[in-house]
């Protein structure tokens, strides 16, 4: 069993660097699922990078885990909450998609938990160049980022470790009696959005695909709302609906539906603003201003996201009145 040393009330030592914000270990009622909640916002020293979710379903021949958190100090709390909980090694672990927010704990997996198998969709490997390799543009701009913004707890020790498995459009799998089903939902937030199902407990892990309680990001060339639209549309249509919801970012939710549409809400109105500007061939800076944004100003991440998202939801409309 892991063992953590306690520096005070509120920190936590690790191999890679203490960990000061209380790391909460949450259960569903009635199944072996379990789960950590990552604060609102965006990734800094305050939060110390905890800014996702993950989770873990202990079975009889060992543990799935569903991403990792982002940095390898919280992969390694996570870590120390499964080894709370149950002795049985992770037979898996399970990416939503390859943002650093999900991935950079892995490596507190690879180095304390022998190394388990990491499963994420083909299209995760575009982040990594292309190949199971651990480089790549994307990947290695995004690292040089967060080793400023989030040291210690990011160093120039961090890697990213590639997943060792991928899958395409849809795979199931079963797991000490326990029946697991994969689906990509992407291109989404991210190129290779997956959704994981418990499907004996009626569960379903959603990756960023769901947002809860903070304005969704969409400032990314990967992203796709017109097809992150369609995937939440199809989730609606779930039969039988998911007893609960663990979103990527934000609350559990046991209403498929209204956990649903909070992010279809948000990418709904933004594109329907910025499409009503590029269609009156209003700048951006001006439709910006001119809009009504006092539905989402008081969520968390508004000041951080929200702009950057708006514009580029207005690049994607200026490209689809083009064609």
């Amino acid at each position: 069993m892991l063992q953590a040393t306690v520096l005070t009330a509120n920190e936590v030592e690790t191999p890679y660097s203490a960990v000061s914000l209380p790391f909460s270990l949450h259960k569903i009622p009635g199944a072996p699922v379990y789960y950590v909640i990552g604060l609102s916002g965006v990734p800094d020293s305050v939060n110390e990078g905890h800014t996702s979710n993950a989770g873990f379903v202990v079975t009889n021949d060992g543990v799935v885990v569903f991403d990792a958190l982002g940095t390898p100090a919280l992969g390694y709390r996570l870590l120390q909450r499964i080894r709370e909980v149950t002795d049985k090694p992770v037979e898996r672990i399970v990416i939503s998609h390859y943002h650093a927010d999900h991935i950079y704990g892995l490596q507190a997996f690879k180095e304390h938990a022998g190394a388990p198998p990491v499963w994420a969709q083909q299209r995760a490997l575009d982040y990594l160049g292309g190949s199971t390799a651990s480089q790549g543009e994307d990947a290695a701009r995004r690292l040089a980022q967060r080793r400023e913004a989030l040291f210690p707890w990011v160093s120039k020790s961090t890697y990213v470790v590639a997943p060792t498995h991928t899958f395409d459009d849809k795979m199931t799998f079963t797991v000490g009696g326990i029946d697991f089903e994969l689906k990509h939902l992407g291109p989404a937030h991210a190129p290779g959005d997956i959704i994981m199902l418990v499907k004996n407990y009626g569960v379903l892990f959603s990756g960023d695909v769901i947002y809860k309680g903070r304005v969704p990001f969409l400032d990314s060339p990967e992203t796709d709302t017109s097809h992150w639209l369609e995937g939440l549309e199809s989730l609606a249509k779930l039969q039988p609906q998911p007893r609960y919801i663990i979103p990527g970012h934000g609350d559990i939710s046991n209403d498929t539906k209204k956990a649903i549409k909070v992010t279809q809400d948000y990418i709904g109105y933004v594109r329907r603003e910025m499409q009503k500007a590029v269609e009156d061939l209003i700048p951006f800076d001006e439709a910006y201003d001119a809009v009504d944004w006092s539905q989402y100003k008081n969520m968390p991440a508004f000041n951080a996201s929200n702009r950057g998202n708006a514009y580029r939801i207005y690049l994607e409309m200026e490209a689809n009145n083009l064609k």
